[in-house]
């Protein structure tokens, strides 16, 4: 049943690289190609159905996204939920066969039994600039890669130095690649106000330079107005997580890790920086480690923090200001590794 009380049809799609495997209830099970002409036939079929329909898929990067975007642009309700809560839900439903066709009926029965949450689409503008930022943290860790590869080669006297010269050029290469995809984002974030609204505070604060405020603008666009904070920081995986059991079981909080990798990478280097340069984040960071806990603890924890500044920056439309983040009378902190 929908909010209303009405019956709905629950349909779950199994996205891969060529095919795409349907379950709709009342109608079994067909098969589209991954293909815009197959995401027409998907669309048609569904508005054959007489009632609602509500689609779920899993995340799964692009192959996913244009099949999400066709079927809401056909007004059809689409979910794009969290591949770790599939799982989780298929091993809860005792499901001890993996094929596509299972996993059609596992989101079938999910988009049925679990809260069904409209995907939100992004504007062209910041899906291409999640596409842009995502490449360009690749270049950056082939550069890295490339990079120690020279260092090993020039210690050792048994490789050629051709070898160097190719390794040389190769992180020359990708200097160039990065720099290009700096212009293509910063084209991408002019053409879009909202986009350059958000840019512009988050190089206000103090740890954001413009290669780290690209992957932190693409990966927390998608966000709408009445997202939360708590929210923020459980779609980055930085929500504390314990484990007690009874009085036998109790182990240190940690983070649930449940979240976008990708947003956890580029708030570290930004949250580095900001413990060491930015006085209130230095003087959380320093209060944290002269309360017994790890370098690494605290170091999460200012990540943590630095979330909630970008949050409130980007809700109140106000430069940073690391005096609403860290009090020196603030006693209680919630620290997690």
């Amino acid at each position: 049943m929908n909010k209303s009380g009405q019956a709905f049809f629950p349909c779950g799609v199994e996205v891969s690289a060529q095919t795409l495997v349907v379950d709709l209830e009342g109608q079994g099970q067909r098969e589209f190609p991954n293909l815009p002409t197959g995401h027409g036939d998907l669309v048609r079929w569904l508005r054959s159905v007489r009632g609602e329909v509500r689609v779920c898929l899993e995340a799964t990067g692009l192959y996913g996204l244009d099949v999400a975007l066709a079927l809401d642009d056909a007004g059809i309700s689409v979910m794009v939920a969290n591949p770790r809560a599939v799982r989780h839900f298929a091993q809860a439903s005792m499901q001890r066969s993996k094929t596509d066709q299972r996993d059609a009926v596992v989101l079938r029965e999910f988009a049925r039994r679990m809260e069904f949450e409209p995907w939100r689409r992004l504007s062209t503008s910041a899906l291409h600039l999640l596409a842009v930022a995502r490449r360009f943290r690749a270049v950056v860790e082939m550069q890295t890669a490339e990079k120690n590869r020279l260092h090993a080669a020039g210690v050792s006297r048994a490789l050629p130095a051709m070898l160097r010269r190719e390794v040389e050029r190769s992180i020359a290469r990708l200097q160039r690649d990065r720099e290009r995809l700096l212009r293509m984002a910063g084209e991408l974030v002019r053409q879009d106000p909202e986009l350059a609204r958000r840019h512009a505070l988050l190089l206000s604060t103090c740890g954001i330079a413009e290669t780290s405020a690209l992957p932190l603008l693409a990966e927390l666009h998608h966000f709408g107005p009445d997202a939360t904070a708590r929210q923020w920081v459980a779609y980055a995986g930085l929500d504390p997580r314990e484990h007690t059991s009874g009085s036998s079981v109790a182990q240190k909080p940690r983070i649930s890790r449940k979240g976008n990798s990708n947003l956890r990478r580029a708030l570290y280097m930004p949250a580095v920086v900001a413990s060491q340069r930015e006085p209130h984040l230095k003087a959380f960071y320093e209060r944290l480690l002269a309360r017994g806990k790890t370098k690494r603890q605290a170091q999460v924890a200012v990540m943590r923090k630095l979330l909630h500044g970008i949050f409130g920056m980007f809700k109140h439309n106000r430069p940073f200001d690391g005096s609403k983040l860290f009090s020196v009378h603030h006693e209680r902190e919630v620290v997690c590794a």
